[in-house]
């Protein structure tokens, strides 16, 4: 006798399709903007006469605070109340680990070809397992032990061969990815074992202002009195919004990722 599917398992097979549907358009976004935020960064810092990293990344923490805090006052997103204790031992350090994250990133653009970059970041699943494994979020296991280290020597021997190899540049990048998977693992011993959370607009909301100062420092000694002093010096202002709309696009994009996954 043939079986007969009701109007509740068709509905359920619909909605698990609408699901991955959802899912994969998310995946592609995100892929996308990725590709975006490299390419125009890459241009910005090698191509159009604004080789200077600190002000890129203020210039995205600042046009991603205004943003988030348009949306907020609008009534569009809410912000997660957040006390002043847990804002100084929470949200203060993930800022400055995700200041470090973007400041070290963008300026291995000055260095490393985009391709390169790319191959370095795939170290990124090993070292936040190192870094879990010494903050006792992960447990070390032989055979993921063992997995580590084929992607470590994959990069390493991938590395060897690569024609464009400055070491400035790896250690940037190197440091970029330790600072993003020290925040990451942060992320989860401060956030969500507190209890902690928060969608996409309220995490840049709270997170992007203190990143902005972080960064303003250095930017304020370091890069700030060369470009005072820079003829070659070429301010595109609609690059420059552009390449900050890509960066808070791909910020939303992330967290729409993890949301739906």
């Amino acid at each position: 006798m043939a079986e007969t599917k009701g109007p509740g398992g068709e509905h359920g097979h619909q909605s698990l399709r609408m699901q991955l549907l959802v899912q994969y358009g998310c995946m592609i976004l995100w892929i996308f903007l990725s590709a975006a935020v490299i390419l125009v960064n890459k241009y910005v810092l090698s191509m159009s006469g604004f080789p200077y990293p600190v002000a890129l990344t203020c210039t995205h923490m600042l046009f991603c605070s205004i943003m988030a805090f348009i949306i907020v006052k609008l009534g569009w997103a809410e912000a997660t109340p957040i006390s002043a204790d847990t804002y100084l031992s929470v949200i203060l350090p993930i800022g400055l680990l995700f200041a470090g994250t973007l400041w070290t990133g963008n300026a291995a653009y000055l260095y490393l070809s985009v391709s390169f970059i790319q191959m370095l970041k795939a170290s990124m699943p090993m070292v936040v397992f190192i870094v879990g494994t010494m903050f006792g979020t992960e447990k070390f296991t032989l055979n993921t032990g063992l997995n580590m280290v084929v992607v470590g020597t994959g990069i390493a021997i991938a590395s060897y061969g690569e024609i464009l190899f400055v070491v400035t540049g790896v250690i940037l990048q190197v440091a970029s990815i330790c600072c993003e998977s020290v925040r990451l693992t942060l992320v989860q011993i401060l956030l969500q074992k507190r209890g902690i959370k928060m969608n996409p607009i309220s995490t840049l909301y709270h997170i992007s202002p203190c990143c902005f100062v972080f960064l303003a420092l250095p930017f304020t000694y370091i890069e700030l009195p060369k470009m005072v002093n820079d003829p070659d010096l070429h301010v595109n202002i609609p690059l420059l919004l552009l390449s900050a709309g890509c960066a808070f696009a791909l910020n939303m994009a992330v967290f729409l990722l993890i949301g739906k996954t």
